[in-house]
């Protein structure tokens, strides 16, 4: 990959990262309930769900999932449900400060944190259609393709650990300022309402025809 072409996509890389989506409520939804040292631990899950994405679209299962319409239907209603999961995970959960959550023999274990992370954006099919339609656009085919994917993926990999480092540190901060149960169970409702409408979304979601 050209140095100018790498260059593209990286700007278009932060673009995709910025954007709103359900990878950036899940790390604010966790920087809000576990702080930012644990929390963070879930952006490593969104990036190895990103890399899921660019490996399906590199081996060809981008592309069944483009165009098959049970496949597409699958995934999708997968990846709605477990948003709609995790939304009311984070209703239910107990307003404790995040001083006493730190103590807390219960918080979830870093492995929990990483697989909810993965599971946001592996089962996503919005995610491997945009990324079917906008990663050709840097390959260059006459080169070989398997060092092209992996630039692209550790590029992907950079700005999304560091944008959900940013979400999940400023929803850290926020909840961080406030000691009071009923402010911290409104956070909490916030931001499992706003998984539930990301999970309603993408259950709205139509393939392209």
């Amino acid at each position: 990959m050209a140095l100018s072409v790498w260059l593209t996509f990286f700007l278009a890389a932060w673009a995709i990262s910025i954007s709103p989506g359900a990878g950036a409520v899940a790390a604010m939804s966790a920087g809000a309930r576990h702080g930012f040292a644990r929390g963070y631990c879930m952006s490593f899950g969104l990036v190895l769900g990103i890399w899921t994405q660019v490996v399906a679209v590199g081996v060809g299962l981008g592309a069944l999932i483009a165009t098959s319409a049970t496949a597409f239907a699958v995934l999708k209603w997968l990846g709605a449900a477990y948003l709609v999961w995790l939304g009311v995970q984070q209703w239910r959960a107990r307003p404790v400060p995040l001083v006493e959550a730190a103590a807390e023999k219960t918080v979830p274990a870093v492995r929990t944190l990483v697989l909810r992370g993965w599971m946001v954006n592996a089962v996503n099919p919005k995610g491997t259609v945009f990324l079917l339609a906008v990663v050709p656009q840097f390959l260059d085919l006459a080169a070989p393709l398997a060092p092209q994917y992996l630039v692209i993926a550790a590029t992907l990999g950079f700005t999304d650990l560091v944008v959900m480092g940013v979400y999940t540190a400023l929803a850290a901060k926020l909840l961080r300022a406030l000691e009071a149960p009923r402010q911290i169970r409104w956070i909490h409702r916030v931001f499992g309402s706003l998984l539930i409408v990301a999970g309603a979304l993408l259950a709205s979601l139509r393939r392209a025809a």
